[in-house]
């Protein structure tokens, strides 16, 4: 994890329940006498993440309904701050102009501009196709006065990822993603199934749903084509609207996929590079690109 991310050094337990006592009927102790929460159950990450938020980044209401992704903010973090490495490296991010961030794909939880304004003090706009997503984030920048640093717009055409969000005379320092993993339902279950397995959990919870601890839409989770072809198309739009940011990233969840995406950044002449990140055993990746 990056060494400046300030969830590197774990979680301090006795602290987050200071700050959000709700988390504490989750809190349970291991049997290596450690205090930590049943990360299967949602319902104790999303207390975990409100803790979180409120602890770092001054957030004093949050909500998610459920069924709507519930991201791991350590790990959202991580790519923030990598990728303001990579604007300092660049030059782009310098204090006599104001960094603004787009965010394709913002989600409910809309977690990369809540960080991105709270942590670096960015500008952020972060766009969804799905309405209500939108209006769920809404409430919740509302709620904690983000207002100023934070807007939302619903891209009402889901065929296009910049176009009818990016204003035509409109400039960012930066764009981000986190596409969808899978390439269908099946597959996000499928998927779903080995890490329950894995993890020698119950398959089903109490209303016969898959016990996943993320949730998430359908929208959240798969596309048509997968990952691979997401980006891919994200890549293509993206050349159109070269003149409009500096930088463009996504982040790659399978290394399988990057030389299908290397050859599409060669094919449109665009420099890139990937930066390689790690929680835990977990690894992780996001590539960079300009024209």
């Amino acid at each position: 994890m990056h060494k400046q991310n300030p969830h590197s050094k774990g979680y301090n337990f006795d602290k987050l329940i200071t700050v959000s006592p709700s988390l504490e009927q989750y809190v349970l102790v291991t049997a290596h006498g450690n205090k930590s929460i049943d990360f299967s159950k949602a319902a104790a990450v999303l207390e975990l993440n409100k803790a979180l938020l409120a602890e770092h980044y001054a957030l004093v209401e949050y909500q998610l309904p459920r069924n709507y992704l519930i991201p791991p903010v350590p790990g959202r973090a991580d790519y923030l701050w990598h990728l303001n490495d990579l604007l300092i490296e660049r030059g782009i991010i310098n204090k006599q102009q104001t960094t603004k961030g787009l965010d394709i794909g913002t989600g409910a939880n809309s977690i990369y501009p809540i960080i991105g304004s709270q942590q670096f003090g960015w500008n952020m706009v972060g766009a969804d196709i799905d309405e209500k997503a939108i209006a769920i984030a809404k409430e919740n920048i509302s709620k904690n006065s983000l207002e100023k640093n934070i807007e939302l717009r619903h891209q009402k055409d889901p065929s296009n990822l910049f176009k009818g969000i990016i204003g035509t005379e409109e400039k960012f320092q930066f764009t981000m993603c986190n596409p969808p993993f899978h390439a269908s339902a099946k597959d996000a279950e499928k998927e779903a199934l080995r890490k329950i397995n894995n993890l020698k959990l119950p398959k089903r919870n109490e209303n016969n749903e898959l016990a996943l601890n993320f949730k998430g839409q359908s929208n959240e989770l798969w596309c048509n084509g997968g990952e691979a072809l997401f980006i891919k198309r994200l890549i293509k739009q993206s050349a159109e609207f070269k003149q409009q940011a500096e930088v463009f990233t996504t982040l790659v969840a399978k290394e399988i996929h990057l030389p299908k995406i290397y050859k599409q950044l060669d094919k449109l002449k665009a420099t890139h590079t990937t930066i390689e990140m790690g929680q835990g055993n977990k690894k992780s990746r996001f590539v960079a690109w300009w024209f």
